[in-house]
């Protein structure tokens, strides 16, 4: 599979896949304005904590390289900044990425290294996720994930997925069970579609089937990934994740949240104090089919994202190793 995201300096361009075609098509982007790259975020072209980080990075890069002849450059520059840090207010991963990028020279050349310097941190540190999480797996285990967290979320490895790639390669056999995360669809349309393409055995469910299967006692343990980790250990992520688990909990199923140390927002106390975002009524209403799928004006709940807490993980795969929730180093 193509790297999720990538940076085409001969053209100057962010290139991604659009994800919102998979997977029927597999279909790549090639932007160079600030409205396609705020329309390509927010309408989940290019979604994932690890890749929308990397995507605004790339495309600071390439808008920095458009304005280089503008005398207004430097507000220029800090205005793009600051809408494409607005386009996604939940994932962490976005700000950090524009801040490491608005931290040392602002010249176009220098953001440009920047942003491959990111572009090339994200594929050490995804793997380094899945080498720590591997250790984890046995041959022969089922493991459950929610959305997708996988290679299609970062530039090319992901966060909750890496562990069973990581695994496969070291020859040991995986069953991956996949929710198939309303209402967008993420897991059946992305994880399913990335595991199938790999290789890894997969069996999608639907989101309100989790219980049933963690009753069955098929399922060793549980992956997903962060879009932000509160300090005191509580994790964002999507939507359903929350009941997830709580029903792990309930049933002696251990739950591993894989993120790198960047979603951590060490300015955010606890899970309360997370912004989540409220998505587009129509994803729900009439999003998958011709004809809607609720009657005309109901009224519609539709966060993406819920909140985990601490005392629900089990602990945090990241780059640096498995850390429980209460051991979250403080910079």
């Amino acid at each position: 599979m193509q790297d999720t995201v990538s940076f085409d300096e001969k053209r100057n361009r962010l290139v991604l896949i659009d994800q919102t075609r998979l997977p029927g098509e597999l279909k790549m982007l090639s932007l160079h304005t600030i409205e396609e790259m705020e329309a390509a975020i927010r309408t989940l072209q290019v979604r994932g904590a690890p890749a929308i980080g990397v995507a605004a990075a790339i495309g600071l890069a390439v808008l920095a390289r458009e304005l280089n002849a503008d005398e207004n450059y430097e507000a220029n520059l800090l205005a793009y900044a600051d809408r494409l840090r607005a386009t996604r207010p939940t994932a962490v991963n976005l700000a950090w990425a524009l801040e490491r990028m608005l931290a040392g020279p602002h010249d176009p050349e220098s953001l440009a290294l920047q942003a491959m310097a990111i572009w090339e941190d994200d594929i050490e540190t995804c793997r380094r996720i899945g080498e720590h999480g591997s250790a984890l797996l046995r041959d022969g285990d089922h493991v459950l994930t929610h959305c997708n967290a996988g290679r299609l979320a970062a530039v090319r490895y992901g966060t909750a997925l890496v562990p069973i790639y990581v695994a496969a390669e070291q020859g040991k056999g995986i069953h991956v069970f996949a929710d198939e995360t309303r209402p967008l669809l993420q897991g059946a349309r992305l994880t399913a579609y990335e595991l199938a393409e790999a290789g890894i055995p997969v069996t999608l469910l639907c989101d309100n089937m989790a219980a049933s299967l963690l009753q069955s006692g098929k399922i060793n343990m549980i992956f997903v990934g962060a879009d932000r980790i509160a300090r005191n250990g509580d994790a964002a992520n999507k939507t359903g994740s929350l009941g997830l688990s709580i029903l792990a909990r309930h049933y002696g199923v251990p739950f591993y949240v894989c993120a790198p140390f960047s979603t951590v927002d060490f300015h955010c106390a606890e899970g309360m104090d997370i912004p989540i975002e409220q998505r587009a009524p129509e994803e729900v209403t009439q999003a998958w089919y011709a004809r809607r799928m609720a009657p005309a004006g109901v009224e519609v709940y539709n966060p993406a994202f819920d909140v985990i807490p601490y005392g629900n993980i089990t602990a945090f795969v990241t780059e640096n190793g498995i850390v429980a929730p209460q051991n979250l180093p403080v910079p």
